[in-house]
């Protein structure tokens, strides 16, 4: 039996994502954007598992509501952020029918996500400054564009994205506008979180995998209006989130004072790491950023990359999408230095 003759068109022509892990699991590891000084938990205890999880995570919702500040009906847990985007495009977008919008560059998921579910991609440019221009996207839009994914912080530019021009997408756009806010703890601005009451179309998404140090649980979370939170749970699978997830998100809450030592810490080393790469003169450009990882420009950053890796140290190239540009992850301060010490010797 031929079993390719089986498999969908679409998934044999499928580009998949290609993940952090995937590549490297040892050295430095400054390549996946994770929070390289732990995890916001202490001691996780997990009990009855000989019992089914609850399906609709309700003390999860409600402690993750206490800390937002959002009514627990407008919040809805996924397999990290990644799921949640998946199963909105699911629902909201016919298979060969309709299409989503995506400013580039950004992350790739959106595109898989899509091209797994056989929706079309319409790809524009985020301007010079890295930010997408309403009028731009509103022109690519037509009568079968169902979603727009918007980065903020943008990876892998570090930006956030103006709420301004979000808030004219929603009153404008006639579809979804999803705002992955995976990297928001690191900015210095609030969260998009407050809008969805007025802009009932917009949908934020966020994840314990970066400032809370929960990569490695794998739990998001949406927050939305009410009747796309009732969408979410309608059709996501029923027992997405297991039980050890759980206990380890309700112990992280209950931390959230050592998350936010962890982003303090983090934030001063991404400033360290700014300085320091900005004071080599064949580093071109360092742009700024609002997460934890920057974005910087060098000569043959292929070369670079590569000697890197040699050495052990594991950042990530991305000068497919952003031209002659590297990404490192903020470490700690003996990695970053470790880091410098190896690049500068490189260059």
């Amino acid at each position: 039996m031929n079993i390719e003759s089986l498999v969908r068109k679409n998934i044999l022509n499928l580009k998949p994502y290609t993940s952090a892990r995937g590549s490297h699991l040892s050295g430095i590891l400054l390549d996946a954007n994770e929070n390289s000084f732990g995890s916001a938990i202490d001691d996780v205890k997990v009990k009855a598992l000989n019992r089914y999880p609850d399906p609709f995570h309700n003390e999860l919702r409600e402690k993750l509501s206490e800390y937002l500040k959002v009514n627990k009906e407008n919040i809805c847990i996924g397999v990290g952020s990644d799921e949640i985007i998946d199963l909105l495009v699911r629902i909201f977008c016919e298979p060969k029918i309709d299409n989503a919008i995506i400013p580039e560059p950004t992350y790739g998921m959106y595109k898989v996500v899509c091209d797994i579910n056989e929706i079309n991609t319409l790809n524009v440019q985020l301007n010079s400054s890295f930010q997408p221009e309403a009028e731009t996207i509103l022109n690519k839009a037509d009568e079968n564009s169902k979603i727009i994914f918007l980065c903020s912080p943008n990876n892998p530019t570090g930006n956030l994205i103006n709420p301004e021009i979000i808030y004219e997408l929603a009153k404008k756009f006639k579809g979804i506008i999803i705002v992955d806010e995976a990297y928001i703890e690191f900015a210095e601005s609030h969260s998009l979180i407050g809008s969805i009451n007025e802009f009932p179309n917009i949908v934020v998404t966020r994840t314990f995998s970066k400032a809370w140090g929960l990569a490695g649980a794998r739990c998001g979370y949406a927050v939305a209006s009410k009747e796309i939170i009732d969408l979410l749970y309608k059709i996501k699978m029923p027992y997405n989130i297991n039980k050890f997830t759980s206990e380890a998100i309700l112990n992280a809450l209950k931390n959230s004072g050592k998350k936010d030592k962890f982003v303090e810490e983090i934030k001063k080393e991404r400033e360290y790491l700014t300085q320091t790469l900005s004071s080599n003169a064949k580093i071109k450009k360092v742009y700024p950023s609002e997460s934890n990882y920057i974005l910087f420009e060098c000569e043959d950053p292929k070369n670079v990359y590569d000697k890197l890796i040699a050495k052990g140290i594991v950042i990530r190239d991305r000068s497919a999408q952003v031209k002659n540009c590297l990404r490192v992850s903020v470490g700690t301060h003996e990695e970053n230095d470790r880091f410098i010490k190896e690049l500068f010797g490189v260059l």
